[in-house]
C-alpha cells in the first residue's frame, strides 16, 4: 500500500463531507493506521480506502465534542471562520487573529 501526500495539515479546520461535524486536525497518518475492527465497523457503502491519509481531529457537532479519525476523501475545508470549541484545542493550539490554529510554542512564520 503506497501512502499519498496529505491534502490537509495540522491546525486546519475541516468538516466531514457526509456527516454534520467539524474539527481541528491535530495529527495525520499518511495511510490508514487504525484497527481492522474499526475499519470493518464502517458500513461497506461508505467505507473508505485504506491507501489515503487519515486525520485525527478534535471534533464537534451540535451535541458533543470528541476525537475523530477520518479519511481524506471524507473531509473538506471548513470556511465558516467559526472557532472550534473542543476543550483540547486550547491545550494544543493558539488561534490567530485570522482565525487559524497554530501549535502552541511554535513561532509564526511568514
Amino acid at each position: 500500500m503506497e501512502a499519498r501526500v496529505a491534502k490537509f495539515g495540522i491546525g486546519q479546520v475541516v468538516r466531514h463531507r457526509l456527516y454534520p461535524f467539524r474539527g481541528v486536525i491535530y495529527n495525520v497518518d499518511p495511510a490508514f493506521a487504525n484497527t481492522d475492527e474499526w475499519w470493518r465497523s464502517i458500513p461497506v457503502e461508505v467505507r473508505p480506502s485504506k491507501d489515503q491519509p487519515f486525520y485525527h481531529l478534535y471534533a464537534e457537532n451540535t451535541d458533543s465534542q470528541y476525537v475523530a479519525y477520518v479519511s481524506e476523501q471524507n473531509l473538506v475545508l471548513d470556511d465558516t471562520g467559526e472557532p472550534v470549541s473542543h476543550p483540547q484545542v486550547d491545550e494544543m493550539f493558539v488561534r490567530t487573529d485570522k482565525g487559524e490554529y497554530r501549535l502552541r510554542n511554535r513561532p509564526v512564520t511568514c
